[in-house]
C-alpha cells in the first residue's frame, strides 16, 4: 500500500525543504518517545514521521519517491525501469550502488557500516549596505542578528546537565539498521534515533533536547577594500547552531554598494564627468579632481579639447580584492556653453564668429556638414 509521506508530515507535494523541515521538527517534538514514555502509538507515529522526513529531506530520494511511490522503496520495482532482465548497466548507472540509491534511497553495502550523521546548522544570509568610500578603503563593521545558538545549559548536547546519551535500543548505537535481501544488504538510517546512534534519557529542559536555543550573535567583520555590489563574504561557523552538537552553519554576508554623488564604478575603474568652460576647453587649463582617498588629481587639459574627451589617471581607481593593483580614474570633459552673456561678451563672440574659419576652427562640424551636403547633392 502506497504511503503518503507528504500527508504524514502535513505538507503539500510542492512544499519547500524549509517547510518540510519545520513540519518534521514540530511533529518530532510532539511524538518523541522521551516525551511520551510507554505510549506505543506515539512511538509508532514518531517512526512514521521520521521515515517520511528521511525520504523527503533528500532531493534524490524525494524525486524517486514522487516517481515510483513508496513501493519502490520496499525491496523492488517493476515495469519500465529495466531493473529485471537484460538491463544495460553502463547506460545510466555506474554499478549496483547507484541502482539501489535510485530505487531504494539506501546505500548498497556488503557489510560495511554507514556512519551516523547529525543534522548540521543551516547557513544564514546577512545583507549589508556600504558607501563607495567604504568599498574603497575597506571597513570593520559590527553585525547583530538572531539565530539558533548552542544551548549553554547542556553545552549543546541536548541532555540535561550534559549527561551522556544512552545507546539506541533499536540500532545498538550504530545509527543505522540493516535488511538482508538474499546476497544484498540494505542499510537505512535508524528511525528511532534518527541516525545519531543514541537517545536522550533526560532531555535538556531549556532546549527540549535539541542542543540549541534562539539567541543573539554579535560579530565584528572585516569588509575588504575593493568589494563591489553582489560580493559575498563567508564567515565559517557563524550560522545556525547544529542539532545536538552537530557542526554549525556558515554566515554569508551579501554586500551592496550605495550610489555615489560624483563617481560611478565600472569594474575596478572609477569614472566622473567634469564640466569646464568653453574658453578653458579652447585655450587649455588644469583641473583638480578629488580622489576617494582624500587627495587631489591634477589633469592638464590641452587647447582645443572637445566635449566628451576622456583623460585617464592610472592607479587611482578602486582596489582589486586580494591584490595590490588598482583600477584607473577616467575623467570625461564636458565643455559648457556660456549662458547669460553680457553685451560685451556677446559682441566678442559675434566678432569671433565673423572671423572664424569653420574648416580650421571647427573641423568636426565642418566635416559633418560636408558629408551631409554630399549625401543630398
Amino acid at each position: 500500500m502506497t504511503k503518503d509521506y507528504y500527508s504524514t508530515l502535513g505538507v503539500g507535494r510542492t512544499a519547500t525543504q524549509d517547510e518540510i523541515k519545520k513540519a518534521y521538527r514540530k511533529l518530532a517534538v510532539k511524538y518523541h518517545p522521551d516525551k511520551n514514555p510507554g505510549d506505543k502509538q506515539a512511538e509508532e507515529k514518531f517512526k512514521e514521521i521520521s521515515a517520511a522526513y528521511d525520504m523527503l529531506k533528500d532531493d534524490q530520494k524525494r524525486a524517486a519517491y514522487d516517481r515510483y511511490g513508496s513501493e519502490g522503496f520496499q525491496g523492488g520495482h517493476s515495469g519500465g525501469s529495466g531493473f529485471e532482465g537484460g538491463f544495460d548497466f553502463s547506460s545510466q548507472f555506474t554499478g549496483f550502488s547507484d541502482i539501489f540509491e535510485e530505487m531504494f534511497g539506501s546505500t548498497f553495502t556488503t557489510g560495511g557500516q554507514r556512519a551516523a550523521q547529525h543534522q548540521p546548522g543551516s547557513d544564514m544570509r546577512y545583507d549589508i549596505k556600504i558607501t563607495l568610500e567604504d568599498a574603497y578603503r575597506g571597513k570593520k563593521t559590527k553585525l547583530k542578528y538572531t539565530t539558533l545558538v548552542k544551548c549553554d545549559a547542556c553545552a549543546g548536547t541536548g541532555s540535561e546537565g550534559s549527561k551522556r546519551p544512552s545507546p539506541c535500543p533499536t540500532c545498538g548505537g550504530r545509527g543505522s539498521v540493516r535488511q538482508n535481501h538474499g546476497f544484498i544488504t540494505l542499510e537505512r538510517t535508524c528511525q528511532t534515533c534518527g541516525g545519531a546512534g543514541s537517545i536522550l534519557s533526560d532531555p535538556c529542559k531549556r532546549c527540549s533536547g535539541s542542543g540549541r536555543v534562539k539567541g543573539e550573535k554579535n560579530l565584528e567583520v572585516d569588509i575588504p577594500a575593493g568589494v563591489s555590489s553582489g560580493s559575498k563574504i563567508r564567515i565559517v561557523g557563524e550560522g545556525e547552531a547544529g542539532f545536538k552538537g552537530a557542526p554549525p552553519g556558515n554566515l554569508y554576508i551579501f554586500v551592496s554598494v550605495l550610489p555615489h554623488k560624483i563617481f560611478t564604478r565600472h569594474d575596478s575603474d572609477l569614472r566622473c564627468s567634469v564640466p569646464i568652460s568653453m574658453v578653458s576647453a579652447a585655450l587649455s587649463t588644469r583641473i583638480e579632481v578629488p580622489d576617494l582617498d582624500g587627495t587631489q588629481c591634477s589633469i592638464d587639459i590641452p587647447p582645443g579639447t572637445q566635449s566628451g574627451a576622456h583623460f585617464k589617471v592610472r592607479g587611482k581607481g578602486m582596489p582589486i580584492v586580494n591584490s595590490s593593483r588598482r583600477g584607473d580614474l577616467i575623467v570625461e570633459i564636458i565643455a559648457e556653453t556660456p549662458v547669460a552673456l553680457s553685451k560685451q561678451q556677446r559682441e566678442i563672440l559675434e566678432q569671433f564668429a565673423s572671423e572664424r574659419d569653420d574648416k580650421t576652427n571647427s573641423p568636426n562640424s565642418f566635416e559633418f556638414f560636408k558629408k551631409l551636403k554630399d549625401l543630398f547633392s
